[in-house]
């Protein structure tokens, strides 16, 4: 079933509730368990590199239901270079994510240039 797309202004409020943050933030949440992570690459993608303990939710069979509720913490979202990510949080914000969703400026390439742990291996 495909959805209507949004008209302006509601995808201009949407999009109020998206905010890019960059690597070396990203890290920072990383590091003080500030943030869940959410890869929305393909399979194949993680399974060459990804950030440990991120949740793999592709965007090609992405559910907002199926993600892991985060708490108090930030909900983070990532693909390769940033723009995945987006067509996923507005999906997220959308299916009435309650708090604000924040994706990767970059993906995962800015993270591995600010030097962020990487690892490699297939979904668990």
């Amino acid at each position: 079933m495909l959805r209507t797309p949004p008209d302006a202004e509601t995808l201009a409020r949407l999009r109020e509730r998206v905010h890019q943050v960059d690597a070396a933030t990203a890290l920072a949440w990383y590091r003080a368990d500030a943030a869940v992570i959410v890869d929305v690459r393909e399979p194949h993608e993680y399974a060459q590199a990804h950030v440990p303990g991120a949740a793999l939710h592709p965007l090609s069979v992405f559910d907002p239901a199926g993600l892991p509720d985060p708490g108090d913490r930030r909900l983070l979202l990532h693909c390769a270079v940033g723009v995945r990510c987006g067509h996923a949080a507005l999906a997220l914000v959308r299916a009435g994510h309650p708090g604000p969703v924040y994706r990767l400026e970059g993906g995962i390439a800015a993270w591995q240039a600010a030097q962020g742990p990487l690892e490699a291996g297939a979904p668990r």
